[in-house]
């Protein structure tokens, strides 16, 4: 049988001599592995050392024998003269179309080429045989087919090449947990079978083997630790498969990731990177619903009245030092974050494909953030300049949402800060400037600053305001504080608008009448629906066209108990000027309602940053912001670190914060860019946009009077005329149609310079005979006939112009 099966090999294979060679191979690596392990179970100099020196003799040992297993087989993959078999063969891609690849079967891989010159770039992919099985596909057509897949539908491809390629040549997209062959006939087909199926049961000895037959020093390749670990890592064509290392099957060498944790102090591969540790925070404070007042203690309210006697109305109160007792104990930088503690609903609106919905989401996630209230009548302090705040909430799905907040200005008190989700796909940056007005009996706390929420995959940006508190009752009647103002969410991507008005309590009014709040959602010019309700209650939506009505937000028991788990930084490990370590003895004295140590605490803190202030005066230095950057253009103080692009679930794994840079783990580096999502715009992109409007209308024009003026001298182009569009007008002919326009265009601005001047003249004179008009008694007949001829021709000729 032997001759037959030769004489109906295609010409320049000899299958037999790879099989009988694949066989002496693998008896001389049994040979090999006998030798290895009766020298491994000789007795030596370990068994003499204590048992901590074994145990770190055992571990080098252990990364010694993995890393030669890993090099043995990378070597293969690199030695030319290292092939089982090779051959073209027929590959049917995911269009059921057949392509013609030439196919490289080496130990435990199988290498697919363009073309037998093998070169880097006509690298297809490459298949990990360990992780497959092989077996006979029935077929209408000539030829054997065979199927290589993976039982588990797993990925069967290795994400880099021989020479480290991560990008194969181009060919019809292949199945990512299959691949299906076909020989040129019965005889070729069962050769590919045979050598398949003993290259992957034997794919350790085999390497071992030809690595010691032809391990010269001319085809080894050194490869480092991270090397090794990074060359084949697995697939990223199933999102959900954890990034969990490169494991290959190479029998007592396999590693795994808990004894790799053995060794990572030493071997400092794939560390994780260093993150800050946060705790949960359990305890809250809630507000009663309805009004907010405080009932004030004879010593307090003499305190308030020395105020109200230092302060007039219209004045600002933001260089006024307030008392003590009004004081609630937590920065202003911390309470900014009462706004997202229902911030998984920004999850959800990234998710609908209807914009309308996504809308109603966001406004849904603004109203959840302004039921939360303290008791009483509280006011947070007025942060320190650099004054700093962090935190984060975990979302059910496992995501984290990171706040970074600073006190970028104390003159005025600009406060700016940074929330980040890139996982679910949102963040909002915003700077709010806090100011506030007396007016003799009340006061209003006004934030002035727009919040822009931007949802990355969608690439739209939201930008909203928020309203402001109403305090009352300084003179007469009860203190209490309300939210007033009318605020906007407005989306100019979509056209989508909502506003929303904060109703004061009128003095005659009945007292279920407070907190009311109405809404309109909008597009263009048209309401959608409109909102009615309590901005601390239930908020009721109703459908304008069909006049549905329903429960649009109401914050009830089981909502509250919805509420994210807040986590923030441990008092020890915060910096010298976190909320929360700078205020701690403030706080600590409020709590126990000592006044009095309180405001000593608080003077302290004050004078020290008066002091600071001072020495930089006096050094002529200003103030510089750790984190945040001021934007030129528009004024805003924005994050440094902003990573506005969209979730890759391919390479990226989780967002974690160390130092004040909210960073992405990846599983494979990925340079930087600072850029927004790839579907929105910003507004230098269209400026340039604009500007290559612009130069679209030049070249029109200059075509049009090209093609009037029909010259054909040569000139040079024109700077005037140059864009950095990649339609440029370098690439257009050089012809002498640029001349034609150059001489229109001087034509047409003396043109324009002569009749200003002419207008100038015209106004000088109508000018100097009203002056006479109006020195003398009245004009006569004929003066007012002049006035009203040259108005006449004035008008005409504006219109002649026009």
């Amino acid at each position: 049988m032997a001759p037959d099966v030769v004489n109906i090999d295609p010409p320049g294979v000899d299958y037999a001599h790879s099989l009988v060679s694949l066989c002496v191979l693998i008896h001389e690596n049994i040979d090999h592995s006998s030798a290895d392990k009766d020298r491994l179970q000789a007795p030596d100099a370990i068994s003499k050392l204590t048992r901590k020196e074994s145990y770190k003799a055992q571990r080098k040992n252990y990364r010694r024998e993995k890393k030669r297993v890993t090099n043995e087989l990378l070597n293969s993959l690199k030695d030319p003269s290292v092939v089982v078999l090779a051959d073209w063969l027929k590959i049917r891609g995911t269009l059921k179309s057949w392509t013609k690849l030439w196919c490289v079967l080496k130990p435990g891989l199988l290498v697919l080429y363009k073309s037998p010159k093998a070169k880097s770039s006509h690298w297809v992919g490459t298949i990990l045989l360990n992780s497959c099985k092989v077996i006979e596909r029935p077929s209408k057509k000539d030829g054997f087919c065979f199927k290589l897949y993976n039982p588990l539908d797993q990925s069967i491809w290795a994400p880099r090449g021989p020479e480290n390629e991560t990008i194969g040549a181009v060919v019809q997209p292949l199945p990512s947990s299959y691949s299906i062959f076909r020989a040129p006939s019965q005889a070729s087909g069962m050769c590919w079978l045979d050598a398949l199926e003993i290259s992957i049961r034997n794919n350790t000895a085999l390497v071992r083997s030809v690595s010691n037959k032809s391990g010269s020093a001319n085809h080894e390749t050194q490869w480092n630790e991270a090397d090794c670990e990074k060359h084949f890592d697995n697939d990223l064509d199933d999102v959900s498969q954890p990034d969990n290392g490169a494991h290959l099957s190479t029998g007592d060498c396999e590693m795994t990731d808990s004894e790799s944790d053995l060794s990572v102090k030493e071997e400092e591969i794939d560390e994780d990177p260093p993150e800050t540790p946060y705790i949960p925070v359990f305890e809250e404070e809630f507000g009663g619903a309805g009004a907010q007042v405080e009932e004030l203690a004879e010593e307090n309210k003499s305190l308030l009245w020395y105020l109200v006697k230092q302060v007039r109305p219209g004045m600002d109160l933001s260089k006024v030092v307030l008392p003590t007792f009004i004081l609630e104990p937590r920065s202003f930088l911390d309470k900014l974050t009462d706004s997202y503690y229902h911030v998984d609903l920004l999850s959800s609106a990234v998710l609908e494909d209807d914009a309308f919905t996504r809308m109603k989401s966001v406004v849904r996630w603004y109203l959840s953030g302004l039921y939360k209230k303290p008791k009483g009548l509280k006011k947070p302090y007025n942060p320190i300049l650099g004054e700093t705040f962090r935190c984060y909430w975990l979302n059910p799905n496992g995501s984290k949402t990171f706040y970074i907040a600073e006190q970028v200005s104390h003159h005025p008190p600009v406060s700016a800060f940074y929330v980040s989700n890139r996982q679910d796909g949102y963040s909002i940056s915003a700077s709010i400037l806090a100011r506030s007005k007396f007016y003799g009996n009340s006061t209003s706390a006004i934030l002035d600053g727009t919040a822009i929420l931007t949802l990355l995959p969608r690439g739209e940006d939201y930008a909203l305001t928020v309203p402001y508190a109403h305090c009352r009752g300084f003179v007469v009647g009860t203190l209490s504080m309300e939210l007033g103002g009318k605020v906007t969410i407005d989306c100019e991507k979509t056209g989508y608008y909502t506003e929303i008005e904060f109703k004061l309590k009128p003095l005659l009014s009945r007292a279920d009448r407070i907190n009311c709040i109405s809404g309109k959602l909008k597009l263009g010019n048209e309401t959608l629906a409109t909102l009615e309700g309590c901005w601390d209650g239930a908020i009721t939506l109703k459908d304008k066209r069909t006049g549905e009505q329903s429960v649009f937000w109401n914050p009830t028991d089981k909502v509250r108990k919805s509420r994210l788990m807040r986590y923030t930084v441990p008092i020890d490990k915060q910096d010298e000027y976190e909320s929360e370590r700078l205020w701690q003895h403030v706080s600590a004295a409020i709590q126990r309602d000592d006044m009095t140590a309180a405001t000593e605490e608080k003077t302290l803190l004050e004078e020290a940053q008066r002091a600071r202030s001072k020495e930089r005066k006096a050094k002529c230095e200003e103030w510089v912001p750790e984190h945040f950057q001021q934007d030129l253009k528009t004024g805003q103080w924005v994050y440094k670190h902003a990573d506005l692009r969209p979730w890759d679930p391919r390479n990226d794994l989780y967002q974690y914060e160390y130092d004040y840079v909210i960073s992405t783990r990846t599983k494979h580096p990925t340079p930087m860019i600072r850029t927004s999502s790839i579907i929105s715009v910003d507004p230098q992109q269209g400026d340039t946009r604009s500007l290559n409007m612009k130069m679209s209308k030049r070249k029109m024009a200059q075509k049009q009077v090209s093609s009037d003026a029909d010259v054909n001298d040569s000139a040079t182009t024109s700077e005037e005329f140059h864009s950095d569009s990649t339609q440029s007008v370098k690439n257009l002919p050089k012809t002498a149609s640029n001349a034609g326009v150059m001489m229109a265009i001087h034509e047409l601005e003396k043109s324009l310079k002569d009749h200003g001047e002419r207008i100038g003249q015209l106004q000088g004179s109508i000018n100097n005979m009203l002056e006479n008009c109006r020195l003398r008694s009245g004009p006569t007949y004929i003066e007012m006939f002049l006035i009203v001829f040259v108005a006449g021709c004035m008008q005409a000729l504006f219109l002649y112009l026009a």
